[in-house]
């Protein structure tokens, strides 16, 4: 069932279009990853989501709430660089958060403790915020962004900026979370969306160039690859491959080859024959369908 509808929503700056008429929808209780470059218009489009940035064109509808109402009420917002009081402790800040939607006290604070719970900061509630880690504070600002119940969390690019162990506590959390609302965030680390999301947006230049489900997206695009690591450099011997009809795609990079093709076994045979002709020192050969990041980049080739 669709939570959120988005039709023809567009950003323009000084004549130049940041976001254009994308249209897309979000389904209830569902993980969605928006992915592309830096200034492919993500961030402009969740801040418009969120009611923080107007819109040049566009609509942004609530499906089910009530009608012409302020939205934002139903919306976890969480920005790339969230701003916190770092003279508060975490409970405090939490409470002061749930009272600004409106909770009085009581209610805030049971609020705050439940939540300081559930982002595994009990321990560590009365502590400063300015004492906390990164990954600390990326999980209480998502407790503050969840405060007030929302049915839809916005995250932008909330693990670009973390170690590994800060990222992993994140991610491990928003799997938590997508039981109980639906989730949009931003990221152009492809590996998280391919873990924790079912659908991806693919934003490039502004333009939404596909949407859909990771598995639905794969089959329509898929096709196989394989991988050639050498021990030498083989940029000069690489022109028997490209003479070759039944590889789409080949990308070389000094040591390593990558070749796509629709006939993994026909490829393999022919990959295997040039490197014995070729009398290539292999290091590795690898079969294999392709990931999130690769199909990214041939959707936007595309």
């Amino acid at each position: 069932m669709t939570l959120l509808q988005v039709t023809d929503l567009s950003k323009t700056y000084k004549g130049n279009r940041g976001v254009n008429a994308l249209s897309f929808s979000l389904d209830r209780g569902k993980c969605v990853a928006l992915i592309g470059p830096n200034g492919a218009g993500k961030t402009t489009t969740l801040r418009m989501l969120a009611g923080l940035l107007k819109s040049t064109t566009g609509k942004i509808e609530m499906i089910g709430m009530e009608s012409h109402s302020d939205i934002r009420k139903y919306i976890g917002y969480l920005p790339q660089f969230p701003v916190f009081y770092d003279w508060m402790t975490g409970i405090e800040f939490l409470i002061y958060s749930a009272k600004l939607t409106g909770m009085n006290v009581k209610e805030a604070t049971v609020q705050a403790e439940i939540l300081m719970r559930k982002v595994g900061l009990e321990d560590a509630k009365k502590r400063k915020i300015g004492k906390y880690s990164g990954g600390m504070k990326q999980r209480l600002g998502i407790a503050q962004a969840i405060i007030h119940k929302p049915k839809l969390l916005m995250l932008d690019e909330p693990v670009s900026a973390l170690d590994p162990f800060g990222r992993r506590e994140v991610l491990e959390l928003l799997l938590e979370l997508k039981q109980e609302m639906t989730i949009l965030f931003s990221t152009h680390i492809l590996n998280d969306a391919e873990e924790i999301c079912e659908d991806v947006l693919f934003l490039h230049g502004g333009n939404l160039v596909e949407k859909g489900s990771i598995q639905e997206l794969k089959e329509k695009n898929q096709v196989g690859k394989i991988t050639v690591e050498a021990s030498i450099d083989v940029s000069e011997l690489i022109h028997p491959l490209k003479e070759n009809a039944i590889f789409k795609e080949i990308n070389i990079q000094g040591r390593h080859v990558m070749c796509e093709t629709d006939v993994i076994q026909e490829g393999q045979k022919a990959i295997l024959s040039w490197i014995l002709e070729a009398n290539i020192p292999v290091v590795k050969v690898e079969v294999s369908n392709l990931d999130l990041e690769d199909l990214f980049m041939k959707v936007v080739k595309q």
